[in-house]
């Protein structure tokens, strides 16, 4: 009878080598889910950064409509924001025309880069804004570290 119940709490246990192959299970699928949620982080950003250009697009077409020309590379996005540097007839006219175009003071991409403003743009633009992805450097292979221009996106304006 002592034997059967010795037998018995044998075979209840698990040995080490099943408590590991469970361990190595449940770590790949720890790294895997992990690597998917950080890959998720990544594009969120991508999608926040294309849809600041945008947002950015259209309050310059605004500040263009009141102004009759776009802000200078000097002035950059601020201009947007605060009627600075300006003489008194311009002033009157970014108040007059709906200044501010935009709400935000800062114009940093999800990574914590300034967003780059030239005026004027490449390829006959009026302007440019570019973001330059996660590394904060022109060019970038991987999809996180490409620049992002306003006028690559879906649906931008074709001049």
């Amino acid at each position: 009878m002592m034997f059967r119940m010795r037998n018995r709490r044998r075979q209840s246990a698990l040995t080490l080598i099943e408590l590991l192959v469970v361990m190595v299970i449940l770590v790949i699928l720890a790294g895997s889910i992990t690597f998917y949620v950080a890959n998720k982080a990544d594009q969120a950003r991508v999608s926040r950064a294309k849809s600041d250009l945008q947002t950015l697009s259209t309050a310059l077409e605004a500040y263009n409509n009141a102004m009759a020309e776009f802000p200078t590379t000097e002035q950059g996005l601020r201009a947007l924001v605060v009627a600075e540097g300006l003489d008194t007839d311009k002033a009157a006219k970014w108040h007059n025309g709906g200044g501010p175009f935009v709400q935000r003071k800062n114009f940093a991409d999800p990574w914590g880069h300034e967003y780059q403003y030239v005026s004027p743009g490449a390829d006959g633009h009026d302007y440019d804004i570019i973001c330059l992805g996660a590394d904060g450097r022109q060019g970038g292979t991987s999809a996180k570290d490409q620049d992002i221009s306003v006028w690559d996106l879906d649906g931008a304006k074709k001049q």
